[in-house]
Parts: C-alpha cells; structure tokens; sequence
C-alpha cells in the first residue's frame, strides 16, 4: 500500500488517473494530449501507476490501451472508509460522478495478483463447486463453449436459472469472455427497488465480461477483469463497482476469490 500513496502524491500522476477515471481504454498518445508533458514523461508516470498496481493495460492489435485498476482503490476503502456512513457527503460524490460521467458509456476494470496458478484459477472462475464458494452459495453452470448459456443455480439444491447469459469466448486457461445478465427480481429486495424501477433498470442493454489471465512469476499470476458495454448512466455498473448500496460488487467478490485460492 506504501507503493499506492507515493504513487497517488504526484499531481501528475493523479491527473492521469483522473483522465482514465473519465474515460478508460486509452492509449500512451490519447493521454498524452494536452497534457503538457513529453511523451517519455508520461511513460515514466504511467510505469509508476503501473508498478503501484493503480493502472492496469491491455492490448488492442497493436495498440496498448490504458484502464484505472480499482483493487487498490478497493483495499483503500475496506480498511480507513467502509466504517463511516455515507451520508450527504457520499450523496453528493454519486451526483458529482453521474453529471461527469463520459457519454460513451462507463468501463470497470479490475487488476489483481493471486499466489495460485492458470488452471487453478481456470477452474474457480468455471466450475460450480469453486464458484459456490466466493458467489455468496450461487454456483454457474456451462459447459464454457463459445455460445453456450450459463445457467444461475441460487443455492446447492435449487434449480437452474437461465438468465440470457451466453459465453462469447473461452480460451482455457487464458481467457473468458460472456454476457452479463440484466437485473433480476431479488435485485429489487436488496437494493429497494418498487416494481417500476425494476422494471427501468432492468431495461439497460447486456454488458460484456472479460477474464485475462497471465503468469506473473513462480506460483502467482495475474487476472484482468474488464467489465464493459455499459450504457452512459448506467445502474448495473454502479452495482458491479460495489458503488450501490447493497452491492459489494466485483471488487469483493474477486477479493473473496483471491482469498479463498490463497487460503
């Protein structure tokens, strides 16, 4: 965590992750506009957010895009900011980040290490009795083949669920892409929902899931999650971030998952 703040304590650095905050998925000469800095400069800085964990990359062709890495963020928040109550304060940052919000619609990506290996981490991402574990008792089921469903299972004995879910790739044990299902009724109760906006949330278009995962050294690798095909505005991205009340999101649930590979 030292790495984090003294890579937060440049105002350089923070202006970076500002732009990549507003919009992600960008590339070295994307964030090098109008920054007033030489394109080496903002290399350096960017090895730093790199090294600090706080931006995570990926490759397009032959381009390298940029995404802001919420795990930090995440263990952040769990440790000095979880215990206070939100309040107004807390109010005012969601209207502040939903009149900011970039019109292309928002991107989630999450970065994390995990002291396992590829097809370990394969099968907790795939397998039913992995998935229980860390999907708070829910399982998914699919045979994980490009175009097959995955079906939701809400506890050990109760039935299959399909909600419209489809694998786009899989590539075991490298990469897994699928859709991502709309909101479903006990989202209501969680989250106090009337039936009308239940209905209004669940309207939002499908959003996409990737999985990457990578060697990072002996017995560790590195697991990319890049949530997208939101639209501006959207609740269930809210929800993902772990940003609606009720909803740890993606960052505790990989967090569950890390643990529970590692324990």
């Amino acid at each position: 965590m030292d790495d984090v703040f003294r890579a937060l304590s440049d105002p350089s650095r923070r202006e970076l992750l500002d732009r990549l905050n507003a919009r992600g998925g960008q590339t070295l000469r994307e964030l090098c506009a109008g920054l007033g800095m030489a394109r080496q400069s903002v290399s350096k800085h960017l090895a730093v957010l790199e090294a600090a964990e706080l931006v995570t990359t990926a490759w397009r062709g032959r381009e390298k895009l940029h995404y802001l890495n919420a795990a930090p963020i995440w263990a952040i928040t769990e440790r000095w900011i979880d215990r206070y109550h939100r309040g107004r304060a807390g109010a005012l940052a969601d209207l502040k980040r939903a009149l900011e919000e970039p019109m292309d619609g928002p991107v989630f990506t999450y970065t994390t290490y995990i002291a396992t290996n590829a097809e370990r981490l394969w099968a907790a991402l795939t397998q039913p009795e992995f998935t229980r574990q860390y999907w708070g008792g829910a399982s998914l089921h699919s045979d994980w083949q490009a175009g097959s469903p995955i079906r939701w299972q809400d506890s050990p004995d109760g039935p299959l669920h399909d909600r419209g879910d489809r694998v786009l790739r899989a590539e075991p044990p490298r990469l897994l892409q699928y859709t991502w299902h709309q909101f479903q009724p006990e989202h209501a109760e969680v989250f106090g929902w009337s039936p009308e906006e239940l209905a209004r949330h669940a309207a939002e278009p499908r959003s996409k899931v990737t999985f990457t995962i990578e060697d990072a050294g002996p017995g560790r690798v590195r697991l990319t999650l890049v949530h997208d095909d939101f639209v501006p505005g959207s609740v269930m991205h809210e929800a993902i971030s772990g940003r609606l009340g009720g909803s740890g999101g993606w960052p505790e649930l990989l967090s569950d998952l890390k643990t529970l590979l590692e324990r």
